[in-house]
């Protein structure tokens, strides 16, 4: 472990060096928020997450470029899996897992296919001090908090170096843009995906976007990229996972395909900008009884 964490670091560090003389400055700041209440009203399995990106790169950079390293994406992600009943599980439901993500992702094309690379440090437990923060929410807004049965069942502390890569490419159709793409995946989870999203407007047609974990949802990241107006997304993507963290065998038995289905829009003002969406998420492991609609928001203001 000692050693996979120092290879994945090292990597990040070689990763980040500038590629070019000319000086970074950060480009924007992409965010997005996910939960079931704002979804399909429930509190389970993927229940909750935040993801951060901080886009650094060369001023006035308002596309991918073409070389590897010249901008790079600091990613920070927090997510929640828990069971269906946060205090009486069902025998077979998945354990809580309180989830924090940090790492770097250099986004750039070459010969019309954009590419993500990069890798992450994933650690999961009570160090993460998600349980008490979980915990803590629910009190305050009077929902069920989760037991000390399921708190105490949680996965234990461990960290999990995780790199990745997609590979995407966009087509343009009329006012519209096609995006499919393929994303690999090896670490806290190890996966095959492959999907499309369809995407209408400048806030996802134009600038640098990033895809969200939990959901696949693809947000803007820059911070000057998206004109006024209106923008829309719909998209589709399935997994084949070869391993979990988060559903250990025998305890779980992996579903053959694990499905995404997606749909959104992005309204955007002189300052502010809102995106709201919802997605279908499918089950994941054997005994998961159903899917689950998962609700995702991102709030942007520009002073």
């Amino acid at each position: 472990m000692r050693a996979a964490v120092l290879a994945l670091l090292s990597s990040l560090v070689l990763t980040c060096l500038p590629a070019a003389a000319e000086e970074r400055v950060t480009l924007g700041v992409g965010r997005l928020f996910t939960n079931d209440q704002i979804g399909d009203g429930q509190d389970r399995w993927r229940t909750g997450s935040y993801s951060m990106s901080w886009m650094r790169g060369a001023e006035g950079t308002m596309a991918r470029p073409g070389g590897l390293g010249e901008v790079i994406e600091y990613r920070f992600g927090h997510r929640i899996l828990a069971p269906a009943d946060l205090t009486s599980p069902t025998p077979g439901d998945r354990r809580y897992a309180g989830i924090m993500a940090l790492g770097a992702y250099s986004h750039f094309t070459r010969g019309g296919i954009e590419f993500a690379l990069g890798g992450e440090l994933v650690a999961v437990g009570p160090m993460t001090r998600t349980d008490v923060l979980h915990d803590a929410t629910h009190e305050a807004v009077g929902m069920p908090r989760p037991s000390a049965a399921v708190r105490a069942a949680q996965f234990g502390n461990a960290v999990y170096p995780t790199i990745g890569l997609e590979a995407a490419r966009p087509v343009a159709l009329g006012g519209a843009v096609l995006r499919p793409f393929v994303q690999v995946r090896a670490g806290d989870e190890t996966y095959a995906r492959a999907g499309v999203d369809l995407m209408f407007g400048e806030n996802f047609t134009r600038g640098i976007t990033a895809r969200d974990e939990t959901t696949g949802f693809l947000y803007q990241t820059l911070e000057d990229a998206p004109g006024r107006g209106l923008s829309f997304l719909v998209g589709y993507d399935a997994a084949k996972v070869f391993s979990s963290a988060w559903l250990p065998e025998p305890a779980h038995s992996l579903t053959p395909l694990r499905h995404r289905l997606r749909a959104g829009a992005h309204w955007q003002g002189e300052h502010v900008g809102l995106f709201y969406g919802a997605a279908w998420l499918g089950p994941e492991f054997i005994a998961q009884p159903s899917g689950q609609v998962v609700g995702a928001v991102q709030l942007q203001v520009r002073f």
